[in-house]
C-alpha cells in the first residue's frame, strides 16, 4: 500500500484546518492528496502543501456528515484512506503508522488521540512540545503497548482518526446517509463492520493532537439530531445508541426516552443547560461522564 488519501470534513475553524495541513506537509510518508469535504458556503484559503488539496463543496446546511465522508471516499485516488477530523494535527509518523498497520490487518484501525489545552497551537507552534502538555480523553482507553489489538466492542469506534483500505471501505457500503446532523452515524458504521466480520482495532501510533475549541458534552446544541438519529438506529438495529447522551438529557429533564415509546423532547435547552455542559477554558475537552455524575449527585442531594 503506497497511495494514501487523507479525508477530512470541514466547516468553520479555518485556523484548525490550516494547522492540520501543516502537520500533513511534515509527514515522513506523505499522502498523495488531501480531500476536504467543505460544509460551508465558500472554500478555504489553505497554505501550500507538497501534495494536491481538493475541496469538495457539500450541499446542505444540516451537517451531512455521513454523506460527506462517503463522497470524499469515492473521490479518493489512494488505495488507503485516512479519515482525520479537521481539529487534529497529525504527528509526522501518522500516515506511515497506518500504512504499516494495514499491511497486517484488513480492517479499520483507530489511531491515538491526545487533547491540547487552549493556546497550544498559537502561531509558531512546535509539535515536539505537544507531548508534554496534551492529555488523553478519560472516556477513551489506552492504546496497546505495541502493534494492533482487536476491539470487540463496536461502540468504542470514534471517527475522528481512523484508517482503512479504500476497497474495504467501499465494500461496507460506507456510512448510512440517512443519518443527518450530529451523532450516531459512526456507531452505525462500526455496527456494520461487526455484522460483516470486518475487524475493528486499536493501534499503537497513528497519533494526532486534537486542537482546543469550546464545545458541549453532552451535545445539547445537537439535541434534535441526536434524538432523531438514536431513533433511526433503533429502527435499523432494534435498540438505541448514544445511550450516555440520552441518559444525560433525561437527567437534565430535556427528554423522555422510556423504552417502547418514541423519544419525546420535553423542553429546549436553556442558558443553564449550556453553562452546565460547556467546556471551560482550563479543560482540554468536555466529557459526558463528568456531567452525568454531577447530575446524579444533585438528584441524590
Amino acid at each position: 500500500m503506497t497511495g494514501v488519501s487523507v479525508l477530512t470534513l470541514a466547516g468553520g475553524r479555518p485556523a484548525h484546518l490550516h494547522n492540520m495541513v501543516l502537520g500533513l506537509a511534515r509527514q515522513e510518508h506523505p499522502p498523495v492528496e488531501l480531500i476536504v469535504a467543505v460544509m460551508q458556503d465558500h472554500p478555504y484559503m489553505l497554505p501550500p502543501a507538497p501534495f494536491p488539496i481538493r475541496q469538495l463543496m457539500i450541499a446542505g446546511d444540516t451537517l451531512p456528515l455521513a454523506a460527506a465522508r462517503n463522497m470524499a471516499a469515492h473521490a479518493a485516488i489512494g488505495d488507503t484512506l485516512v479519515f482525520l477530523d479537521m481539529d487534529c494535527i497529525p504527528t509526522p509518523t501518522l500516515i506511515g503508522d497506518y500504512v504499516a498497520g494495514l499491511v497486517g490487518l484488513d480492517g479499520v484501525l483507530m489511531g491515538e488521540v491526545s487533547y491540547l489545552p487552549d493556546g497550544a497551537t498559537a502561531p509558531g507552534w512546535n509539535i515536539n512540545r505537544f507531548a508534554a502538555i496534551a492529555v488523553r480523553h478519560s472516556d477513551r482507553r489506552e492504546p496497546p503497548e505495541t502493534g494492533c489489538e482487536i476491539c470487540d466492542d463496536y461502540r468504542c469506534f470514534w471517527s475522528l482518526n481512523f484508517a482503512v483500505r479504500r476497497a474495504t471501505f467501499l465494500a461496507t457500503g460506507g456510512f448510512d446517509e440517512r443519518y443527518v446532523g450530529y451523532g450516531g452515524e459512526d456507531t452505525d458504521f462500526a455496527k456494520t463492520l461487526g455484522d460483516r466480520h470486518i475487524p475493528l482495532a486499536w493501534m499503537k501510533g497513528g497519533l494526532a493532537y486534537h486542537q482546543y475549541h469550546p464545545h458541549h458534552m453532552p451535545p445539547v446544541h445537537h439535541l434534535d439530531s441526536v434524538v432523531r438519529n438514536a431513533e433511526l438506529f433503533e429502527a435499523k438495529w432494534g435498540y438505541r445508541t448514544m445511550g450516555h447522551w440520552l441518559y444525560a438529557f433525561r437527567l437534565m429533564g430535556l427528554i423522555d426516552d422510556r423504552a417502547g415509546t418514541p423519544i419525546t423532547v420535553l423542553r429546549r435547552p436553556n442558558a443553564v443547560d449550556y453553562a452546565l455542559t460547556g467546556q471551560q477554558r482550563h479543560q482540554p475537552y468536555a466529557d459526558t461522564t463528568t456531567i452525568i455524575e454531577l447530575l446524579k449527585a444533585r438528584t441524590a442531594a
